[in-house]
């Protein structure tokens, strides 16, 4: 439990990473956790776009997610399928691919995976990460 008020935005993140196509993941750290805003341009694939980085044949991070706005296609190893679109909250397990769907941009508050998505060894991929300016 925080033991002071904390506000935090996402125009000014602890951190931002970059992806290296078509997004990034904006980062907010406070006591109780970490919480990502993931912003998923059209054409975003995880297995295009960030699985090359990290080896391995899906994402290993799980989440749990807010979609803000957008559509995202979720393929999980075992074969299972869905869409996510506004105003889902979902709950990714390790080992999934994941893809935009549509012309939209697709933004997703991450609340389970934001501390390693997107980082070296986790099955998200490395991406540049990049400290915000007024945390360095």
């Amino acid at each position: 439990m925080a033991s002071k008020l904390v506000v935090k935005h996402f125009t000014s993140p602890d951190e931002t990473r970059t992806f290296p196509a078509r997004g990034r993941m904006d980062v907010i750290k406070f006591d109780g956790g970490t919480v990502g805003r993931g912003i998923f341009e059209p054409g975003w694939r995880w297995s295009k776009d960030m699985r090359a980085l990290v080896g391995g044949t899906s994402c290993q991070v799980a989440h749990s997610c807010y979609v803000l706005s957008g559509r995202m296609h979720i393929k999980m190893d075992d074969g299972e399928e869905t869409d996510i679109a506004a105003g889902d909250f979902a709950i990714l397990p390790p080992g999934h691919d994941a893809w935009t769907v549509g012309n939209e941009t697709c933004v997703i508050f991450d609340y389970g995976g934001a501390a390693n998505y997107a980082q070296a060894g986790t099955g998200a991929a490395q991406a540049s990460t990049t400290p915000h300016p007024a945390t360095r």
